[in-house]
């Protein structure tokens, strides 16, 4: 039995190493790519998987067991305003990490580390869930990512009998006050209950590639900028002059800058 066990240990921590290397080289390759990245963080059986599954229609395999998600899935997450962002997903924090596993399981939380905006996925049904989100807490701040915009994501609504508001569930789980969140979203993975909600909570707290108002004029021969303002804006108002489209919209610093020249004088 122990050496079985050893033989596990070993076999997560070679995982865990190439799953690090491979992580380092995709996120060199997604820092080219101007786009806020958001990471899913929380402890283990929290519903991560299952979150991330349900925001981007990604098949990642959503398990209760230990180290169900050793590599980081990252996936493209549009949000209401238009703006796309990538997620990633990472493992499920535990308690008492077996110490030949720290420092490895530690280097696969870099993702975390990177990210402009942390989802802390709480199990609020959980009794446990104020020890669980404490620990999470403790570990965040040993990676050094505890000044990270977080939004406190409070999970398996479903299975709570009663109140259900996410300050009430906040201030019983978050053991001190003075770190709450930058918000708290009450939501069911598995059900989709709340997952609007989170999405437009996160579309207020993310600064990067922030959204503006702004009317453009473009010339109605160039279709790949009209379908650019649509793709990756709000179009509120579309009409015609002469041979312009005077559309006006909210869009992404991205996209303005990138139709700078149709932007209507003031």
């Amino acid at each position: 039995m122990l050496f079985r066990s050893h033989l596990r240990i070993h076999a997560i921590q070679r995982d865990l190493e190439k799953v690090r290397g491979g992580r380092a080289t995709q996120r060199r390759q997604r820092q080219a790519v101007p786009l806020a990245t958001i990471a899913l963080v929380g402890y283990t059986n929290a519903g991560k998987s299952t979150l991330f599954n349900r925001l981007t229609g990604a098949g990642v395999m959503a398990d209760a067991k230990m180290f169900a998600t050793l590599d980081p899935t990252v996936r493209h997450v549009t949000l209401p305003s238009r703006r796309k962002v990538l997620m990633s997903d990472t493992v499920g924090f535990i308690r008492n990490l077996p110490t030949t596993l720290v420092k490895a399981f530690r280097a696969t939380l870099e993702e975390v580390t990177e990210a402009e905006l942390l989802l802390h996925v709480v199990d609020a049904s959980s009794p446990q869930a104020p020890e669980h989100t404490a620990h999470v807490m403790a570990t965040l701040a040993e990676i050094g990512a505890d000044t990270t915009p977080q939004i406190l994501v409070l999970n398996k609504a479903d299975a709570i009998e009663g109140e259900t508001d996410a300050a009430t569930l906040a201030r019983r789980i978050l053991e001190d006050p003075e770190r709450q969140p930058a918000g708290a979203c009450t939501i069911s993975a598995k059900t989709g209950n709340g997952v609007d909600e989170l999405l437009a909570k996160i579309d207020q707290t993310l600064t990067l590639d922030p959204v503006s108002h702004a009317i453009f004029r473009i010339p109605a021969a160039q279709g790949a900028a009209i379908h650019l303002l649509h793709e990756r804006g709000k179009v509120l108002k579309t009409r015609y002059v002469r041979d312009k489209c005077v559309m006006e919209a909210e869009v992404p610093e991205s996209v303005r800058r990138r139709l700078v020249e149709y932007l209507a004088k003031s």
